[in-house]
């Protein structure tokens, strides 16, 4: 039968199938409904137009499964001209990107509709809660395993620093205790001075997870912040700075004896000197009777007049003199006391 407009099995929804053959032996059927030589189901006969005889049949027949059966029998001189099957709508396959979220009715994306490894990180907002992992495996975090579906409490395990020892050291190479938590051997160590200028230590020893020893050579005096960093990765930075660098006092007065004075008089004033110094102390020994040090920054003063000796005595003693990060330096020094004669209770 002739129509008007495009070859109907050019859309999309619409399926041509293969011809019946009608026959007398068969009558109104039923007849094979196939599509390309495999059997074809149909969805209901008033999605299916059949032409006999060049005349387009409606109403009057019926499709069970894959068979098709006329309401009148069919003979060997009938011919079937075509039969269609048609879809639900126009087009069967959407064009590219004609396919709205409006268009699809809620909850109706089922789980066989998405490909295997379809969902990429990408199109995933936000976090997985735990309800939504199932399985009976597992993920590991941090070295402990945690079921899927889990929980697990997640921590940097980072080292601290609480003390050090010395916190004042001179410029040569001087071992410093770093005592904290978590140090893992062996860590690296670095002292950051004030300009964020950065030294590695000489050399590391690893004591135990609180206990490390750095050797540390620092030319420039200054305050130095100090980092310890684990071969994990976890490292701490001290919230202060710890360790001071300073050269000690350093002695302009030479050692030695400082002088020989009679009995009962003034020894007058004697200057001893340190650089850096702001202050000094009688570390050990005995001054003469009546003799008294006079400390001050830089330098200090031994004056007085002597008493008390009773015979010709070498007084040995010890100056320590002491700088604002509390270095030290000592120096050891004599005052002779000589009696004579006239002290001595004889006669001239």
């Amino acid at each position: 039968m002739a129509y008007i407009g495009q070859n109907l099995d050019r859309f999309s929804n619409v399926e041509k199938l293969d011809a019946i053959t009608p026959a007398t032996a068969t009558g109104a059927g039923p007849y094979n409904l196939t599509k390309g030589g495999v059997a074809f189901t149909p969805s209901s006969a008033d999605t299916m137009v059949i032409s006999i005889n060049g005349v387009v049949q409606y109403g009057n027949f019926t499709v069970s499964s894959s068979t098709v059966t006329f309401s009148a029998a069919l003979a060997d001189a009938d011919v079937c001209d075509f039969i269609y099957h048609m879809g639900t709508g126009l087009l069967s396959t959407p064009v590219d990107n004609s396919v709205s979220t409006a268009k699809i009715v809620d909850s109706n994306v089922t789980t066989a509709k998405i490909a295997n490894s379809a969902v990429t990180d990408a199109k995933i907002a936000g976090t997985i809660s735990n309800s939504k992992l199932t399985g009976s495996g597992a993920i590991t975090i941090n070295g402990s395993a945690v079921a899927l579906g889990g929980s697990v409490t997640v921590g940097e395990t980072k080292p601290t620093i609480s003390s050090i020892s010395p916190t004042v050291i001179e410029n040569t190479q001087t071992a410093v205790t770093i005592t904290g938590t978590n140090f893992i051997s062996v860590p690296i160590v670095e002292a950051i001075n004030s300009s964020g200028a950065i030294t590695q230590a000489d050399s590391v020893s690893f004591t135990n997870s609180t206990t490390i020893v750095a050797n540390f050579t620092l030319p420039v005096d200054g305050t130095y912040f100090l980092r310890v960093e684990n071969n994990d990765g976890n490292a701490v930075r001290s919230s202060t700075a710890l360790l001071t660098v300073s050269d000690a006092p350093a002695w302009t007065t030479s050692a030695g004896s400082l002088g020989s004075f009679s009995g009962g008089d003034s020894i007058g004033t004697i200057t001893l000197t340190a650089t850096d110094s702001t202050g000094m102390t009688l570390q050990s020994g005995s001054l003469p009777g009546g003799i008294s040090l006079n400390t001050g920054a830089g330098s200090s003063t031994l004056t007085g007049t002597e008493s008390g000796a009773t015979a010709d005595t070498t007084y040995s003693f010890t100056i320590r003199a002491t700088d604002a990060e509390g270095q030290t330096a000592d120096r050891a020094f004599t005052i002779t006391i000589n009696l004579g004669a006239n002290n001595s209770g004889q006669f001239n």
